[in-house]
């Protein structure tokens, strides 16, 4: 029999409360969102015995928002997470409605992949993965203590089971502390119905882990039956389909549904506006920060008054079901006004409402409280992942995730962390930004976040990261010896190109007017004329007769690296130049005070953010190229001595 603290209240002493206990684990995983499924299953897969706790079992991999996967920089997640061995990709792919490539007018650095999935399939095939994987415990239960004890993680379910961990992941979504907020009308609760994880905030205020309150909204969910799709504007899927993982045949994934696009109008704008004190936004009542890059419509209304109409997408929530989500229409507002305002956009004038709007506040880390391992600094063992960390999106959690369960893994084989440098991954600049620099708001993840965007593509997220993912363990043979092949075509056909010239011709030139670029008038490389920028690799196939048969991926790759190569050594050099600064290493008990001529406020943030080197001290805000040049002298003098 064990017994454990657990606060009843904050304002009451605290009582000693009978537990039992249930099980010892390598790793114990807090909540069975995107965030809590990679994280569970890279450490089960790793080889340790894994327990992952879930409120409801039945919303396991729940998208309580947007039904798709994917979108600008998100695709780009999702490959990388596919790279270094993580599920989403694969479930994305398997329960996939619609799919489209995004920003294909644009070069290949913001090229990212996007399809709308079937929620409920997707959530049953995640749960179905996690019952069925090696060294994994999926229970239902909600936490509601953690404490540290006898040299393990101890944690508490409401029913007073303990078990005891080495290691612990905190994925809580929007659970922790989660309050509803719909009009004047507000109650303690989760998303899509659930209700809220109260308690286990008690417990990290007592471990004096800095939490603070965020804030997300998401639209009504309508039936389709009551939407008149005559007049609205038809969005199809991509008639060739991209698959997000590499062990995707791109042949078994076709497009199921479409979607539709309309506008709001002025007389939305009327009802909102009118209404606009009724909202807990504006009265004061939601005290959570909201997400700068994804506002509620009546944020939208009243930030840009003079924008006369947004746009909003209508989406199928799965193949077998009536129910359709209103992209970009999230809202705090009461139900009556929800009712009113969705009634004036075109299509939706009759439209029935069968799960309302409304926003959710919940409890988060300070995420400077974490280390770039995700591992939190004043507490071994203990590791933050996805929203918990101030983070939005499903994608930006299961990036996190899967960081946090690999690192997880690696304490309890008593490996070094895996640490992402930012140049290396949008996964490795998402962290770098949260436990660097920090976020005022909810952190989504963009392309233009990364200094190094050309070269952090998503058609080579293989060439960056599975290694990784193998080394790991959670890339099985198969995939990383397709891995190698594709990368070795890749070289050999660069090279090929590079070395292959073709003679002037009559049929050539023709091509090359039509094309409205240069004629030759001798023999000229296959790969200079790849870079100009009217043609393409596959333009110019009639004129290779030596062109050996490639897959598209790799057409796609081989085409990128001719036609931008200078940008890209441009690129790799800069990243070459941030390398230099980031084996310069700092120690975590580096005495800052110490070291003469640091501004006091580069002091204060050296302190409180701990940078592991130089070149993480650079990204900190406050810290100017002054104070750089102050800590490489300091370095360089002790290294001197």
């Amino acid at each position: 029999m064990r017994f454990s603290k657990i606060s009843v209240s904050e304002n009451k002493e605290d009582a000693q409360t009978m537990s039992f206990f249930a099980g010892s684990y390598d790793v114990v995983v807090i909540g069975a969102g995107h965030a809590g499924i990679e994280a569970a299953l890279a450490a089960a897969r790793m080889g340790c015995k894994t327990a992952i706790f879930t409120i409801n079992m039945d919303w396991v991999g729940n998208m309580p928002c947007n039904p798709s996967i994917g979108g600008t920089a998100k695709g780009h997640l999702v490959r990388e997470i596919d790279a270094l061995g993580g599920e989403m990709g694969i479930a994305a792919d398997k329960n996939t409605l619609q799919s489209r490539m995004l920003n294909l007018g644009k070069g290949p650095a913001v090229h990212s992949l996007r399809a709308q999935i079937d929620r409920r399939e997707y959530s049953a095939y995640m749960k179905n993965v996690l019952e069925n994987q090696e060294n994994l415990y999926l229970c239902q239960a909600e936490i509601t203590d953690l404490f540290f004890e006898d040299g393990n993680w101890q944690t508490v379910t409401k029913l007073k089971a303990q078990y005891s961990s080495k290691t612990v992941i905190l994925a809580t979504g929007t659970f922790l502390g989660g309050k509803i907020y719909v009009g004047d009308v507000s109650y303690e609760g989760g998303p899509d119905g659930t209700f809220a994880a109260t308690e286990l905030s008690k417990a990290l205020y007592r471990l004096n882990i800095p939490i603070r309150r965020f804030k997300t909204g998401t639209p009504a969910r309508v039936l389709k039956s009551s939407i008149d799709f005559t007049d609205l504007e038809v969005q199809q899927g991509d008639s060739e389909i991209v698959p997000f993982s590499y062990s995707t045949n791109p042949a078994d994934l076709k497009n199921k549904v479409v979607c539709h696009i309309s506008y709001t109008n002025d007389k939305t704008k009327e009802v909102i506006l009118k209404n606009i004190h009724r909202s807990p936004m504006y009265s004061g009542q939601i005290e959570g920060v909201g997400p700068r890059y994804c506002p509620s419509l009546e944020d939208k209304i009243v930030r840009f008054a003079d924008k006369q109409r947004h746009q909003l997408f209508i989406e199928p929530c799965g193949e077998n079901t009536q129910e359709m989500y209103l992209q970009g229409m999230s809202s705090s507002l009461p139900l009556d006004v929800q009712i009113d305002f969705y009634k004036t956009i075109k299509g939706l004038e009759n439209v029935k409402i069968m799960r309302n709007a409304y926003a959710i506040e919940y409890d988060c880390v300070d995420p400077t409280a974490l280390k770039p391992s995700l591992e939190m600094k004043q507490h071994i063992g203990l590791y933050g992942a996805g929203q918990f960390n101030g983070s939005s999106g499903y994608e930006e959690a299961a990036a996190q995730g899967l960081v946090a369960g690999i690192n997880a893994a690696r304490q309890v084989l008593n490996r070094e962390p895996m640490i992402l440098a930012r140049e290396s991954s949008y996964i490795g600049t998402l962290i770098d930004d949260l436990v660097t620099k920090g976020c005022t708001d909810p952190y989504r993840m963009m392309t233009s976040r990364s200094e190094y965007r050309l070269v952090l593509r998503q058609d080579n997220a293989d060439e960056r990261l599975m290694e990784l993912g193998y080394e790991n363990g959670l890339v099985c043979r198969e995939k990383y010896d397709s891995y190698l092949k594709r990368k070795a075509q890749k070289t050999q056909e660069i090279e090929r190109l590079e070395s292959t010239y073709i003679p002037p011709s009559e049929k050539l030139n023709e091509l090359l007017v039509k094309m409205n670029t240069v004629k030759v008038n001798t023999g000229v490389k296959l790969a200079d004329l790849i870079r100009r920028p009217q043609l393409n690799y596959e333009i110019l196939a009639d004129f290779d007769p030596n062109r050996p048969e490639l897959s598209p991926q790799v057409c796609e790759k081989v085409e990128i690296e001719i036609k931008y190569s200078g940008y890209i050594n441009r690129q790799l050099a800069a990243i070459a130049e941030a390398k230099r600064l980031e084996v310069k290493k700092l120690s975590p008990d580096q005495d800052y005070d110490a070291i003469p001529g640091l501004r006091l406020e580069a002091v204060e943030k050296l302190k409180k953010i701990k940078p592991a080197s130089i070149g993480q001290a650079s990204r900190i805000s406050g810290v100017s190229p002054a104070d750089i040049s102050v800590l490489l002298i300091y370095l360089e003098k002790n290294r001197r001595l």
